[in-house]
């Protein structure tokens, strides 16, 4: 896959679809590399007329890391949250909202579709507040502002995400990733085993970064929360979020929804906090309609 440097880093990226279709940037959540974007939503996407961008974040898959940070120590800055303490990181989520920016000057893309999972939603969200003019629109998935006042993750979704593997073996990482999806996943809309692993093993096979995921976690502990600044957000936004996520609960999405103006809030039964092949016609359905209509209305006023 080819690689563009953007705010001093080096990122890793894939493109789906005609170049000359309007471009729709991927952005995907902690930890988490461009492959857990499902190859089928991005073709489907792609065969909607859209021009798909997908990358790995900063200290994640193949792209930079920041080892010169050294090793996070999650647990400490989870207690200092939780406690009231400042929570300090080696780098910001504004950072990362420029890390996107940049890719796209990089990719020589004026504006975008702009679409974030998680903590990619935390980003997109940030990438509309700070870059307002390179956004098309905005779509917020199963992510939320940083509000201290919203419910926390269910305990054993947060234990699934933040416990390192007991086995570092290539079989043990994978296995641990199934569990984790297991637990935090769609009840209405499961992965196969099968799928599961295969995801997981992609994962592990391309480049694992236990620092880097924890420095991401970091960078979340310590950001403010995005409601006041989402306030002045103008690009058409839909919230979509799961009715069963377990790990960033519904009532996020609905905080997120109500601090964007005009945004559309779409609640889907039975999803938990993953990307299913069951539940990539639900994502079409909602992301590729939404942007289709954001582009036609784009099209009818020119």
């Amino acid at each position: 896959m080819p690689q563009a440097n953007a705010n001093g880093l080096s990122f890793e990226y894939e493109t789906f679809g005609d170049k000359a279709n309007p471009p729709l940037l991927l952005i995907m959540g902690v930890g988490c590399q461009l492959v857990m974007w499902p190859e089928s939503f991005c073709n489907g996407l792609a065969d909607l007329g859209f021009h798909v961008i997908r990358y790995d974040n900063r200290d994640v898959g193949l792209s930079s890391k920041i080892d010169e940070a050294g090793a996070p120590d999650i647990m400490a800055a989870v207690t200092a949250q939780l406690t009231g303490q400042p929570v300090t990181s080696p780098y910001s989520l504004d950072d990362m909202a420029d890390d996107a920016a940049g890719l796209m000057d990089a990719l020589g893309i004026d504006t975008a579709h702009v679409v974030g999972a998680s903590m990619g939603g935390m980003i997109a969200q940030l990438v509309a507040t700070r870059h307002p003019a390179k956004v098309k629109s905005m779509v917020s998935i199963m992510s939320t502002t940083g509000n201290p006042d919203v419910p926390p993750a269910k305990p054993e979704a947060m234990a699934a995400l933040l416990t390192p593997p007991a086995d570092t073996s290539r079989e043990g990482m994978i296995q641990q990733g199934v569990d984790m999806w297991k637990v935090i996943g769609s009840p209405k809309y499961p992965g196969t085993d099968e799928e599961l692993r295969a995801v997981a093993a992609a994962s592990v096979d391309r480049m694992v970064c236990p620092e880097g995921f924890g420095r991401q976690v970091l960078a979340i502990l310590a950001a403010p929360a995005r409601n006041d600044a989402l306030a002045k957000v103008t690009a058409p936004t839909m919230v979509l979020h799961g009715a069963d996520d377990p790990l960033v609960p519904v009532e996020g999405g609905k905080d997120t929804a109500d601090a964007i103006p005009g945004a559309r809030l779409e609640i889907v039964e039975g999803m938990g906090h993953d990307f299913t092949e069951a539940l990539v016609p639900v994502y079409l359905d909602k992301v590729g309609g939404f942007v289709r209509e954001v582009e036609a209305g784009r099209a009818a006023a020119e």
